[in-house]
């Protein structure tokens, strides 16, 4: 049998059968490599990024493990942010169709306390989180992990970056010390390796770098004479190239707002994305990047964790990354899938150490390209592909997708190949049309009924 065929694995039939209904036959290579380790129940580092398959790897582990009878908290992941909580719980919750009676519960900040206390009380096998609201809820005697078995720490470097290691030691101290902990990183710095010291039990490291082929991935580096060129060189590119969607990543929350805000004078879509925003902003800037009714998002590494983008045409360093890991991690997220992708880096001479230890890792010879013309600068501004329209209602009055989309393709509405994703949250939803029928679908919601109720709509983009 392949050592890559998800039934070389020892697991249980529930589990097997549903990975078979769900497609899935092949492992990929992190998969490969730490699904046998992680069922062997040894402690494991593992150095992979968003999109190798590595939510699928652990939790295979921990429904594996589960004692469905046992109606306590077994299970703790632990994400840097509410939109990677929400993915993993969802796959999570996919992975489990075939293990009767599993429940997977979210406690992320951002979400109405209350509610959540009410879910505990319920109970759950799964709890999936984020790092500040899984300690208040510990703190203040809601959430009891004394059978824990397993620890999932989910990106772990980013919840560092954000400031999230004594909350970590906080919840690690309420937990048994038998366990099992895994440990998930896109980096490996010296951070990581100190937490690993301090939470887990001589732990096996796997480190699996991506290799993304010049064919998936060209990569661009343009060297300025000095900073005051940066806006005007990343809205020459923009411009030039006219990406249905690219990430403007920066260094810094500051440069994100003075970036955007300089990008929008040249009549350019664009939205920033960063730690400071609040909750329903962070989610409007989300879905409208992911649905193309936003065509650019400037962001940080941290803020655009998270991201659901299964084409992204283009990346732009406005600065050269701080790390070299980093910047792999950055210009991975185009050229996925087979798909073509660009990543575009500017610099000047105050970064050449930086572009000396992109040359070293990447193993790459890095010459400096000429950007386009600045005649471009006057070319008619571009819109993005999408109009996204805002609901009133969402899934606290049990509004589906479905709902949706046939609302909008009823008698002389709008076709189903002009609507675009739906997005569903408790109180409101968001759905994208192409622009050109944005009017008619708001129209043919505003008049209809969704569930027997009018819907107030807006377009917001």
């Amino acid at each position: 049998m392949n050592e890559s065929d998800f039934n070389s694995l020892s697991l249980k039939d529930g589990l097997r059968d549903n990975l078979a209904s769900l497609g899935y036959a092949q492992m990929t290579p992190v998969q490969a490599q730490s699904l046998p380790r992680i069922l062997s129940g040894v402690d494991l580092i593992c150095q992979a990024k968003t999109g190798s398959g590595k939510t699928v790897a652990f939790g295979l582990g921990l429904l594996e493990k589960l004692d469905v009878k046992r109606f306590a908290v077994q299970s703790l992941v632990l994400c840097p942010t509410r939109e990677l909580a929400d993915q993993v719980a969802r796959e999570l919750r996919k992975l489990a169709r075939g293990v009767h009676n599993v429940k997977v519960l979210t406690l992320c900040g951002g979400m109405p306390f209350g509610p959540q206390i009410g879910s505990l009380e319920h109970g759950a096998h799964i709890i999936v989180g984020t790092p500040g609201r899984v300690e208040e809820h510990l703190r203040k005697g809601y959430l009891k992990l004394d059978a824990l078995s397993l620890l999932v720490l989910d990106e772990a470097d980013r919840m560092l970056e954000m400031g999230f290691q004594a909350t970590l030691d906080a919840i690690v101290d309420k937990m048994p010390k038998q366990r099992q902990t895994l440990l998930f990183s896109a980096t490996y710095p010296d951070e990581i390796r100190a937490i690993a010291k301090r939470v887990m039990v001589e732990p096996e490291v796997l480190q699996l770098r991506e290799q993304h082929s010049s064919a998936s991935i060209q990569q661009h580096f343009y060297k300025l004479r000095d900073n005051s060129e940066r806006i005007e060189a990343v809205a020459r590119l923009l411009l030039e190239h006219r990406p249905d969607s690219a990430v403007v990543f920066c260094n810094t929350r500051r440069d994100t707002e003075e970036v955007a805000s300089a990008l929008r004078d040249y009549n350019l879509q664009v939205i920033a994305l960063h730690g400071e925003l609040d909750q329903r902003a962070r989610d409007q800037a989300l879905v409208c990047f992911a649905n193309k009714s936003i065509s650019v998002l400037v962001a940080t590494d941290v803020a655009a964790r998270g991201l659901d983008i299964e084409d992204l045409d283009m990346v732009i360093n406005y600065h050269i990354a701080r790390d070299a890991e980093v910047h792999t991690h950055r210009i991975g997220r185009t050229g996925r899938a087979g798909s073509s992708g660009m990543a575009c880096s500017l610099y000047t001479d105050r970064e050449a150490r930086k572009i000396e230890r992109l040359q070293e890792y990447g193993n790459i010879d890095i010459q400096s390209g000429e950007l386009p013309h600045s005649a471009v600068l006057t070319s008619p501004a571009y819109k993005s592909p999408m109009s996204c329209l805002q609901l009133d209602s969402g899934k606290k009055q049990k509004i589906r997708p479905g709902d949706i989309l046939g609302a909008l393709t009823r008698e002389e509405g709008v076709s189903g190949d002009e609507v675009g994703k739906i997005h569903i949250f408790d109180n409101c939803a968001y759905v994208a049309v192409k622009r050109k029928v944005s009017a008619e679908a708001l129209r043919t919601l505003s008049q209809g009924k969704l569930k027997g109720r009018s819907v107030r709509v807006r377009k917001i983009r």
